[in-house]
């Protein structure tokens, strides 16, 4: 129950809308109840009355039919405006909670994300979160408007009989604390089995289709499906196991109804209070305990969502209450306004890797210098960057930028100092338009409407200098839609739109990843040439396996199992290190073809 508590603690910023849904629930229990009860009591007056021609005059039909319609016409009002108040109340807080996640998670750093697959990070912020809705609308409204009409009935039943108040309350006590804990106990295996193997199955079908172009490739078409056939297999058996314990519950909740309505009868047979024989009170006791049905249904499938929220709430627990594992300045930062950058003696190794991959960097860039590390793929390159951009913490070292030690600046100094272009392009299901404007200070995204006239050209001016005109033709082409990662892009269209944004972010430094991964020698050149007219003036490292460019450099560092090995300009390198020489002819020697 423990894992509930940080959302319960968020119900106290829609308090009004829940106590309105709860007052609403409440009436609409009383008024199910009492148009029940009144039923019954003027049915059976009615026919006592109408065996003597005297009393069957003198009876009063009117009050008890117009009691019979008003109670009628409230619970219907009730029961709508309870589901808009408590179903407004729930979308509410489930927009709080998303928010609240979010929050939590985006400072996580990838250490935090560790061993987490993307699969299973989409099913704890979208479905676990979704059950957690049934933690105000299948569990707290419920069972709060059932002990508040318990102390009601109690009230009600005792003035008349307090034998029977006593006997009917503490039997829907009792129903009500013994019935759903006993069945959340029998059913927390199967539910916890649900859950997991839904999760496992979400997870398979989002990396089968993400997958799907390579798993075709590979022949491996019809082993993917056996194993979500497996899953699915396992998810039905689970949830039929768990449908014969909810079963098991509806059963029982309707014999205990069942014995209470029994018992209830045999009790008020001697009499109702002052009423000897009881005559129409029997009945209306009869049918009180008859309509309590209302009251206990949420019983019988509260287990169900009790297993599940407190399942859902611990797999959220786990990723949004962690502490952050990279911590961010929060007040005094300084800007990054010169781009130098030095590190020394940095070392690193991933958790659980045991191996370590830097082994004591020392580097160092003055303002406005252009610098190249290279290298085989695994030594080491883009881990430097993750630390630069603290993704990671380093394990031993220093790294200053501007001269002050990096984690003395603010995650938003940081990211305003430094533009990034990366291997993989991230593009969002959106616009062209809102994929190119991420990359604009908050300030410029949040102009006027007389200046996103002005903005827009700005945008079109960036993709012609990136070489995307055939983008830029149609009058609306910013408000093109790309789709889900730029689907209806080429790995080439991406990549350049990877560069607009870094053009569109005057940031002193520059980091470039690998940018030209997988492009033709030709377009290589171009986005280069590109880069580095942009970065006259700003520092840039650039880390690459290929040697395009290295004449521009104005030092090179060659890495070698975590260490750099050598340095030097282009032309040193090439007339004293003889591996750094055969590496450039080999590449020169490559076709094209091979360097996509």
């Amino acid at each position: 129950m423990k894992a509930l508590l940080p959302f319960l603690k968020l119900f106290r910023h829609q308090w009004a809308m829940m106590v309105l849904g709860l007052a609403l629930s409440v009436t609409t229990l009383l008024a199910g109840i009492g148009l029940l009860s009144l039923s019954g009591w003027f049915l059976s007056s009615a026919a006592v009355a109408g065996l003597i021609p005297a009393t069957a005059r003198a009876f009063n039909y009117f009050t008890p039919g117009a009691g019979v319609r008003s109670l009628s016409m409230a619970r219907t009002l009730s029961r709508y405006a309870e589901r808009l108040a408590t179903h407004e109340a729930t979308f509410r807080l489930l927009t709080r909670l998303r928010v609240w996640a979010w929050r939590r998670i985006l400072p996580l750093s990838a250490k935090n994300m560790q061993g987490l697959r993307q699969g299973e990070l989409l099913n704890r912020l979208v479905a676990d979160i979704d059950t957690l809705d049934h933690l105000y609308l299948r569990l707290v409204i419920p069972v709060s408007a059932a002990m508040i009409m318990l102390c009601l009935l109690f009230a009600f039943t005792a003035f008349i009989d307090l034998k029977l108040a006593v006997i009917l309350c503490a039997s829907l006590m009792v129903i009500w604390l013994v019935l759903p804990w006993g069945f959340y106990l029998m059913g927390r295996s199967p539910g916890i089995s649900q859950l997991e193997h839904k999760r496992v199955l979400r997870v398979r079908i989002l990396e089968f289709v993400q997958g799907l172009a390579e798993i075709s490739l590979f022949g491996a078409t019809e082993r993917f499906r056996a194993g979500l056939a497996r899953s699915e297999a396992r998810l039905l058996s689970s949830q039929r196991a768990m449908a014969t314990v909810a079963a098991l519950s509806q059963a029982a909740l309707v014999l205990c109804h069942g014995l209470l309505v029994t018992g209830m009868l045999w009790a008020a047979a001697d009499g109702v209070g002052d009423h000897q024989p009881p005559g129409p009170m029997l009945a209306m006791m009869a049918f009180m305990a008859l309509a309590c049905i209302e009251m206990l249904m949420p019983a019988a499938a509260a287990f169900q969502h009790l297993s599940a929220c407190i399942n859902a709430a611990r797999r959220v627990n786990d990723l949004a209450c962690q502490e952050p594992a990279v911590l961010f300045s929060r007040r005094n930062s300084p800007a990054v306004t010169r781009g130098e950058l030095a590190l020394s003696g940095v070392a690193f190794a991933y958790p659980g890797g045991g191996l370590k991959v830097l082994k004591g960097i020392d580097l160092s860039l003055d303002p406005g210098e252009k610098t190249a590390l290279v290298g085989k793929t695994g030594c080491g390159k883009s881990t430097l960057i993750s630390l630069i951009t603290r993704e990671w913490e380093p394990d031993g070292g220093r790294i200053l930028l501007d001269g002050a030690e990096i984690n003395r600046y603010s995650r938003k100094a940081l990211t305003s100092g430094i533009s990034v272009v990366s291997q993989r392009v991230y593009l969002f299901s959106g616009t062209l338009r809102e994929n190119l404007a991420m990359a604009l200070p908050e300030g410029h995204r949040n102009r006027s409407k007389a200046d996103r006239k002005q903005l827009d050209l700005q945008l079109i001016h960036v993709l012609e200098q990136v070489g995307l005109s055939a983008l830029t033709r149609s009058a609306d082409c910013l408000d093109t839609w790309i789709g889900e990662g730029g689907r209806q892009l080429s790995g080439g269209e991406r990549r350049r739109i990877g560069v607009a944004r870094v053009l569109l972010r005057d940031a002193p430094l520059l980091l470039l990843d690998e940018p030209t991964e997988g492009l033709d020698k030709g377009t290589e050149r171009e986005i280069l040439d590109l880069l580095f007219d942009f970065a006259e003036n700003k520092t840039v490292l650039m880390i690459s396996h290929r040697l395009t460019a290295m004449a521009r450099m104005d030092a090179i560092h060659l890495m070698e199992n975590g260490r750099i090995r050598v340095s030097g300009t282009h032309a040193q390198l090439l007339a004293d290190d003889a591996y750094y020489a055969s590496l450039h002819e080999q590449l020169q020697q490559v076709p094209v073809s091979t360097l996509k």
